[in-house]
């Protein structure tokens, strides 16, 4: 049993994607280009672009970019232990975000004792 139907998720959030495309196609087309071109340089293949798409995902904690992206991830041929090893990079960054970010609460910490 999965924690939620990511399937149905998935089908739900392109949808919705495509009813804001009707409202506003220009807004969807730009966001269409941006994904588009950094395929076209074709420094990456698409199996470890899409593997970033998911660490980027979980970094920031969109499930609907999650289940799109580890749909085209296995499409693109990406295993199991490769999804793993991303998401290590991604629990990494998001662990190395709060330690450097943690400077900063401690600087506003000092400056409050100059107030």
């Amino acid at each position: 049993m999965h924690m939620m139907d990511w399937n149905g998720y998935r089908d739900q959030v392109l949808a919705g994607v495509g009813g804001i495309g009707k409202l506003t196609p220009d807004t969807t087309r730009g966001y269409a280009m941006l994904g588009g071109a950094g395929a076209k340089t074709g420094h990456l293949d698409p199996k470890t672009r899409e593997l970033i798409a998911v660490a980027c995902a979980i970094t920031l904690r969109c499930d609907g970019c999650i289940t799109v992206h580890t749909k085209a991830a296995r499409e693109a041929g990406a295993t199991e232990e490769e999804l793993a090893e991303a998401l290590g990079v991604a629990i990494s960054l998001n662990a190395g975000a709060g330690l450097v970010y943690s400077t900063r609460a401690m600087d506003a910490f000092a400056a409050s004792a100059e107030a």
